[in-house]
């Protein structure tokens, strides 16, 4: 199928989504996960109407950013979800517009030392860990809920992050767990939404941004209040090697 095909499908499924948890589309933005794809593909899917795109690497992104934003017809933001070491920051930040994966306070205050003195605050989401899952990045969140010390650390880690001057702390990203059924990701996405809600109560401050739900589990995300998600393969199909 057709990229345009493709991004007409999600944006139904989103409405959808919308539709059964009484939220409106418009508070949703669709990421279209470009990694691994060449420029000219993204510009087909910026020809659709898409203005968000997400990239994963550093140098892959280096490559590629420039010729996209010389080509495209209107403006495009560029979301960093990959991780990034605290070395690579440098390079991020004349990249994106909005990293989604701060997942500690060491990258965040590399990232705040680089745009010291800019005229705009660097709009930032901090990457939890809320399933638990080794492998995965993030501040760890998963026993946010039930263990006192867990919290406390999580708790100081965030206001630490959040007294960064120059960041503009806009919310939560995580990643969900690779299941048969979309549904096994609903507590997940659902723990985000409610850590969210504490830290913003906590701290005082609006953190609007729900950054979760890929390709396989967007419909739920959504339902459980995402306010980005992330979708690559059923925009682009199958990644290219």
């Amino acid at each position: 199928m057709s990229i345009v095909t493709n991004v007409m499908r999600v944006r139904e499924t989103i409405a959808e989504a919308c539709d059964r948890a009484r939220r409106s589309p418009a508070d949703v933005t669709l990421i279209a996960v470009s990694k691994t794809h060449p420029p000219d593909v993204i510009l087909q899917a910026v020809e659709t109407g898409l203005q968000h795109f997400g990239e994963n690497r550093v140098e892959e992104a280096g490559m590629k950013i420039p010729v996209v934003n010389a080509q495209s017809p209107q403006p495009v933001v560029w979301h960093m979800i990959g991780h990034v070491q605290s070395r690579k920051a440098k390079e991020v930040v004349p990249l994106f517009q909005v990293v989604q994966s701060v997942d500690s306070l060491k990258l965040a205050s590399k990232l705040s030392t680089l745009v010291a003195g800019q005229d705009q605050k660097l709009p930032v989401l901090l990457e939890v860990n809320v399933s638990g899952e080794a492998a995965k990045y993030g501040l760890p969140a998963w026993d946010w809920q039930t263990d006192a010390e867990a919290r406390r650390r999580l708790w100081a880690e965030v206001e630490a992050v959040l007294a960064l001057p120059g960041l503009d702390v806009r919310g939560l990203m995580t990643m969900a767990p690779i299941v048969d059924d979309m549904e096994q990701t609903r507590p997940i996405f659902a723990s985000l939404a409610a850590l969210r809600n504490a830290l913003a109560e906590a701290f005082q401050r609006p953190l609007p941004e729900l950054s979760m739900g890929m390709t396989d589990d967007y419909p739920v995300a959504v339902e459980e209040g995402a306010t980005m998600v992330r979708v690559g393969r059923a925009i682009f199909g199958v990644r290219q090697s």
